[in-house]
């Protein structure tokens, strides 16, 4: 998971979501010093993957954010409401029960 928040606001999204539960890590711009849109906070995130960028599937909200991800060969998902995105994942061959992505295909 890649993004740009507080430590405050991370720690409360990852125990109120239960994040961690299906979250291997957590590539905040709150531990690395680096922010979307910097291509560097990506290639962080596929280094501590161990993942080549075409294994990895990125959901974000903002035009800009897909756009540098797919610039650097990841798959990215432009969330726009939960019924499309959940289609988007699923064309990626990822399951999803009861709105929840729980194994790839």
């Amino acid at each position: 998971m890649v993004n740009n928040e507080s430590r405050e606001l991370n720690a409360h999204r990852i125990r109120k979501f239960k994040l961690d539960s299906f979250v291997d890590s957590f590539i905040s711009s709150c531990f690395v010093q680096i922010r979307k849109p910097d291509e560097d906070i990506f290639r962080l995130a596929l280094d501590i993957a161990q993942a080549p960028a075409r294994q990895v599937v990125y959901v974000e909200n903002t035009p800009m954010f897909i756009r540098i991800a797919e610039g650097l060969g990841i798959r990215s998902i432009l969330d726009t409401d939960y019924t499309s995105t959940c289609a988007k994942l699923a064309s990626f061959g990822l399951h999803t029960g009861e709105g929840v992505v729980d194994e790839a295909g």
